[in-house]
Order: structure tokens, then C-alpha cells, then sequence
């Protein structure tokens, strides 16, 4: 089972891909509707929403939260 290098969700379905293009290493919640992986800002700022919505987190530990999550994930790291 591939996992998105972008957010980590697993990937078990071709329905889990962006544009069901299973060479792809991210899923379709980190790609734009062209088929193109987000960018880092993009992710932290949907995930930080996610969390502060979802979570009843206060934003500012949701966009903390999200960061030091993100910044683990593979394609993230290089930008550190």
C-alpha cells in the first residue's frame, strides 16, 4: 500500500489518486484539479483549517500542529 508522500493518507484505491493516475505519489486531496500536487502552503493551510474546524483546536496551534506534521512527510523535507 502506497502512502501520499504530501499528507500521508493511505492510498488503497484507484479512487484515492488524482485523475486515477496510480504513478503518482500523492493523493487527490494534495493534487489541484489538473492532476499537479499542491505546494507546502497550500497543504498547511487546508490542514490547519481542518484541524482548527474539525478538532476545536485554536488556529494557532492548528497552523503549529500542522506544521511540525507536515514537515516530517517526505515531500516536505527537502525544504528543510
Amino acid at each position: 500500500m502506497k502512502m501520499c508522500i504530501a499528507c500521508g493518507m493511505p492510498m488503497t484505491s484507484i479512487g484515492d489518486y488524482p485523475l486515477h493516475d496510480m504513478s503518482k505519489n500523492y493523493c487527490k486531496h494534495c493534487a489541484h484539479k489538473d492532476g499537479t500536487m499542491k505546494s507546502f502552503d497550500e497543504k498547511w493551510h487546508e490542514l490547519t483549517l481542518h484541524y482548527a474546524n474539525h478538532h476545536n483546536v485554536d488556529y494557532a496551534i492548528a497552523k503549529q500542529n500542522a506544521y511540525t506534521i507536515l514537515k516530517k512527510l517526505p515531500a516536505w523535507k527537502r525544504k528543510w
